[in-house]
């Protein structure tokens, strides 16, 4: 297998635009990318998106995103899995580089989520869910994650206020992001009273839907070198799921996905968890970013909520997590998240990411995930 690297990467800031179509930021991110790649001849691209059949009722999202793009009759791959869309395309983008098939590809993320309301946002993301027997009964993603939050704090004595300070801490991060979605800060008060969304979880404990596109080049080190100065690579990437239903899994506290899916990296990567500077996990609500860091092997069970009280995962902590403010304050544009996550640890990586920089960072970890861990990507990034 040969090496890949990234050799350029570009955002759109996550937000409710209500003035632009998925097209626009599409376009907005690829553009960007390639400038930041020296403008390359791609030679295959990859879209990642969960929601546009069912919000924008356009299947046949790649040649209408590229046509739009102005990139010409380039092969264009598109690539589903629900929030986990975006792993799901750098994963196969890693393999098209990696085994020969391309040269130079481009994996662009994309969703555009604030066209309908709040209740059917609900409903498209519940797709990603087990129809036949849970999600026809009126379960939610929010309340799998409520049900997770009551489990994890009755088995290790987790306090509501050790969740809440986890979205402080994001929203702390968020404020120095110029992609962010919501950046201000909040307080653990604000986090517990704000409305709830299923106990114990509330408004603030849930990451908000909205629009965006992320964009990352990939290629080899060899062509890299004739494109820019600042490469990263991408030195393991890995994937593997879980059960749907959540009434088949054993226990609530883990996702199976992610754990085998981090071994898989850590071993191709050949580093280990201690030696990570950096991660942007997917903490879609707090308790999900709690899991997260212990399926990762970066916190040992059960004490997260300490780690966050200690200043663990902050920005200048000892693993420092989600320095954009995560899926939780950055926002959640669907199948745009995981090329989001590479996009925001390159920069850190090249130690381009202004207000949010890790300092010293020289490995970074990407976690993306659908549904409740149904899917998991875990990616190793090194400088």
């Amino acid at each position: 297998m040969r090496k890949v690297v990234i050799s350029g990467v570009g955002m759109t800031k996550v937000d409710q635009h209500f003035d632009r179509g998925i097209r626009d930021l599409f376009k907005e991110a690829v553009v960007k990318a390639l400038d930041d790649s020296g403008n390359p001849e791609i030679s295959h691209y990859y879209v990642s998106n969960a929601y546009a059949s069912l919000i924008s009722d356009q299947a046949d999202l790649g040649p209408f995103l590229l046509e739009y793009a102005g990139c010409g009759c380039t092969p264009v791959t598109q690539i589903g899995g629900a929030c986990g869309a975006g792993g799901n395309a750098v994963l196969e983008a890693f393999e098209a580089v990696a085994s020969g098939k391309s040269d130079i590809v481009l994996v662009g993320g994309v969703e555009k989520m604030s066209d309908i309301p709040q209740k059917q946002v609900t409903s498209v993301q519940s797709t990603c869910m087990d129809q036949e027997y849970e999600a026809n009964y009126g379960l939610t993603l929010a309340g799998i994650n409520a049900m997770a939050a009551r489990s994890y704090m009755q088995q290790y004595s987790a306090t509501r206020e050790q969740l809440a300070l986890f979205a402080v801490q994001m929203h702390k991060n968020a404020v120095k992001n110029p992609y962010a979605c919501l950046p201000f800060e909040v307080t653990t008060d604000k986090v517990i009273e704000s409305f709830p969304i299923a106990d114990p979880l509330t408004f603030l404990d849930s990451s908000p839907a909205c629009d965006g596109s992320a964009a990352v080049i990939m290629t080899t080190p060899e062509i890299a070198r004739t494109l820019t100065d600042t490469v990263v690579e991408v030195a393991g990437v890995c994937q593997s799921i879980d059960n749907v239903g959540i009434s088949e899994r054993p226990s609530l506290v883990t996702m199976r996905s992610t754990v085998d899916a981090a071994e898989k990296a850590y071993s191709m990567a050949k580093v280990k968890p201690d030696e990570i500077g950096v991660c942007e996990i997917h903490d879609a609500f707090t308790i999900t970013g709690f899991i997260a860091l212990e399926d990762l092997s970066l916190v040992d069970r059960g004490k997260t909520g300490i780690a966050v009280e200690e200043g663990t995962i902050a920005k200048d902590g000892k693993i420092p997590t989600n320095p954009s403010g995560g899926l939780k304050a950055r926002g959640q544009p669907g199948g745009a998240t995981g090329v989001y996550q590479i996009a925001e640890i390159t920069q850190q990586l090249r130690g381009e990411a202004g207000g949010t920089q890790v300092e010293g960072a020289k490995v970074g970890l990407t976690h993306n995930i659908s549904g409740f861990g149904s899917g998991a990507t875990v990616g190793i990034l090194k400088r």
